[in-house]
Formats: C-alpha cells, sequence, structure tokens
C-alpha cells in the first residue's frame, strides 16, 4: 500500500507543479493549448518567457522549446 501512496503523492505533485507552470506560461503571453502543451513538458520556463520577451511569437517559441 506504501507505494500506492507515494505514487499518488508524486501525482499531486506533479499536478501542483504543471498547473504552476501553466499558469507562468498563460501570465507571460501563451495561449492555453500552447502552455498546456509547455507546462506538461521539460521546458525551461525562464527561456519559454524570455522568448516572448523577445518579440518571438507564442507559435515559434513553442515550435523551439519543443
Amino acid at each position: 500500500m506504501a507505494e500506492v501512496s507515494e505514487i499518488e503523492t508524486r501525482s499531486d505533485e506533479q499536478a501542483k507543479v504543471e498547473g504552476w507552470r501553466l499558469h507562468v506560461l498563460v501570465e507571460a503571453g501563451y495561449p492555453s493549448e500552447l502552455a498546456q502543451r509547455l507546462a506538461a513538458s521539460e521546458v525551461d520556463l525562464h527561456e519559454a518567457v524570455g522568448l516572448l520577451e523577445s518579440g518571438c511569437s507564442a507559435d515559434i517559441a513553442t515550435r523551439i522549446l519543443l
């Protein structure tokens, strides 16, 4: 049973991290669909936000990052 609880805890923590990442990406200017894809990946948030701040479009930034 301890293994199941440990897996659930990791899943809950991962969901919280992805939710936070999604929030950061949407606030930076990514459309929801692209933000969801990026939030679920392991891309660097600073790089993702930086690309938009440098004038890169969200579509192109997503292509670069993924």
